[in-house]
């Protein structure tokens, strides 16, 4: 099923969502309403916000603030691209040249400092304390993250345990608080919230593992980037940390060089992943946190939003890009 189809349920939601991001993103600075212009026009899944809504339907919620609340979170999201994107050196995603490529370094960190400053702004319009300190939590947590990564990076000593604990900081926890803030937003008990702080979490680690896939499997035209741009940034994703835990000598010094030099052979790294079961542990790793999201929407009622939920997790580790 492709992402528009089961995000159906919600498709008049996310239309009030991107209403909501083009109206908060107006500036008086012109550079500011550029670069924000180019964000939204760069489209991407919106999966975060789609999943707040869904949580958030699913749970009986009908406030007008959902949309508001979903917007937040892409713009957190959004902040973190601009910023990493500076730090990794992107010049493509989404299929497109980055902020940073078309505007600058400079232009790309401070744009992405106005995101972060006004998504607080629209948390303390929701007036909610509990919410802001979800979505607080949240951010810092995200940039505890991006430093972890960043001290893994270039380093071909990085075990499984290590890198997880990135995933989890980095990309599943706004996953983790959408869902988390959904769930407030319908004023669900605690067990409930918790259950779809675990849908969140478990989704957003397959999502990324999925993610590490691709980019040793993945099409560029269809993934939006530069397949093998992790290994060219030095960084030990889960198909190179298995290889460095199963492979021949042989295999395990080249994938130390490549980790340690930032480039090498991309062929040779892919044929060693290849001919090892990394993809494959890979994988695996991801549908078992996607059966865990799904086990844990035993707390939630029926209805065609659970559905979609269901059927999202699914699409988390089967989607070609």
């Amino acid at each position: 099923m492709s992402l528009p189809s089961l995000l159906a349920p919600i498709a008049e939601d996310m239309r009030a969502v991107d209403t909501v991001i083009r109206t908060r993103l107006d500036s008086q600075v012109s550079l500011i309403r550029t670069i924000g212009d180019y964000i939204v026009q760069a489209g991407g899944k919106r999966m975060r916000p789609a999943l707040l809504l869904m949580v958030a339907r699913a749970l009986g919620c009908d406030s007008p603030r959902q949309h508001e609340l979903a917007a937040v979170v892409e713009f957190i999201h959004t902040a973190t691209l601009l910023h990493d994107d500076v730090v990794d050196e992107s010049d493509l995603r989404r299929g497109r040249s980055t902020a940073n490529a078309v505007f600058g370094n400079a232009a790309s960190v401070l744009v992405g400092d106005f995101l972060y400053s006004r998504a607080f702004q629209m948390m303390v319009d929701a007036g909610s304390p509990e919410i802001m300190r979800i979505l607080a939590d949240a951010t810092n947590v995200i940039a505890e993250g991006e430093v972890l990564q960043l001290l893994n990076v270039h380093d071909p000593d990085v075990t499984e345990a290590r890198y997880l604990q990135v995933v989890r900081f980095k990309t599943a926890r706004l996953f983790e608080a959408a869902a988390q803030v959904g769930a407030e937003l319908a004023g669900a008990a605690p067990e409930v919230v918790e259950a779809a702080a675990e849908y969140g979490r478990r989704v957003g680690t397959a999502f990324q593992l999925i993610d590490d896939v691709l980019d040793y499997s993945g099409d560029s035209t269809e993934l939006g980037k530069n397949v093998g741009d992790d290994l060219r940034e030095g960084k030990a994703t889960l198909p190179l940390i298995r290889v460095m835990a199963v492979g021949t000598p042989e295999q395990r010094e080249l994938i130390r060089n490549a980790i340690e030099a930032g480039h090498g052979d991309f062929a040779a790294v892919a044929e060693a992943i290849h001919a090892t079961d990394a993809l494959q542990h890979a994988r695996e790793s991801a549908r078992a946190e996607a059966q865990a999201a799904s086990a844990a929407l035993a707390a939630f009622p029926e209805s065609p939003y659970k559905a979609a939920m269901l059927a999202f997790a699914d699409f988390a580790i089967e989607r070609g890009h």
